[in-house]
């Protein structure tokens, strides 16, 4: 009987889904094809028909994962009208309460480990790294044709945006009692606004941060917001 694609392609959904979850949960180290076969409801040997070994499963999971946040980061940026709100539409990485994040940081950890030593790791990860460079770099260009942003090295900033995002959300996460969300979206609010230009008009205009449950909606940068209104 050949091969059905829908129903391969509905399998390989299903075992990816139920290895993120499983990886998530207990860490790379501790997880085997045995427990994602049973995670994912089928046999061991329905799973190593679709995914031949443990490495390439965990490889492609990776893969779904970083495809996943970034499209979400992607259609999050294009709901925004204005591009002091796309270089701000990320803040939706800092809510405890989505599910996406609470499963995505011990994903993104123990992949940042693997990185470290595994070269297949780390092209993913220069991958996942220049695909936000490249997505910011378009709102920044976007700001400058405004006349809103003051950028002189579009790629440079979109690095130090990138970066600034992983570092302010990976104290978030790991330490939460001295790095609370209300510092975390008001430091990258603040840090955002002055490196495009915006940083005098932007901290007279901002609000107090909101809570999780609001972050990523359109509040932010009101400032730059009305001065590219106004022009």
């Amino acid at each position: 009987m050949p091969p059905n694609p829908t129903l391969e392609k509905i399998r390989k959904s299903q075992i990816l889904d139920a290895a993120l979850r499983i990886l998530s949960a207990q860490g790379v180290n501790s997880v085997t094809l045995d427990d994602v076969a049973r995670a994912s409801g089928l046999s061991k040997g329905g799973l190593v028909h679709y995914f031949p070994s443990k490495d390439i499963l965990f490889t492609e999971a990776f893969k779904e994962f970083f495809n996943r946040v970034f499209t979400r980061g992607l259609e999050t940026m294009n709901q925004c009208d204005h591009p002091m709100e796309k270089l701000l539409s990320f803040l939706w990485i800092l809510n405890r309460d989505d599910p996406d994040v609470n499963t995505g940081y011990p994903l993104l950890f123990d992949g940042m480990a693997l990185a470290a030593h595994d070269p297949a790791y780390g092209s993913l990860f220069r991958d996942w790294f220049e695909n936000w460079v490249v997505l910011l770099k378009v709102a920044l260009k976007e700001g400058i044709e405004a006349g809103v942003f003051a950028v002189d090295d579009v790629d440079g900033t979109a690095r130090t945006i990138s970066a600034m995002y992983q570092g302010v959300a990976t104290r978030w996460y790991l330490d939460p009692e001295t790095h609370s969300t209300e510092w975390a979206v008001s430091f990258l609010r603040q840090a955002v606004t002055r490196l495009v230009g915006c940083d005098s008009e932007h901290s007279r205009g901002v609000s107090a941060p909101r809570k999780a449950s609001t972050i990523g909606k359109r509040t932010d940068g009101r400032a730059c917001l009305a001065r590219g209104r106004k022009e």
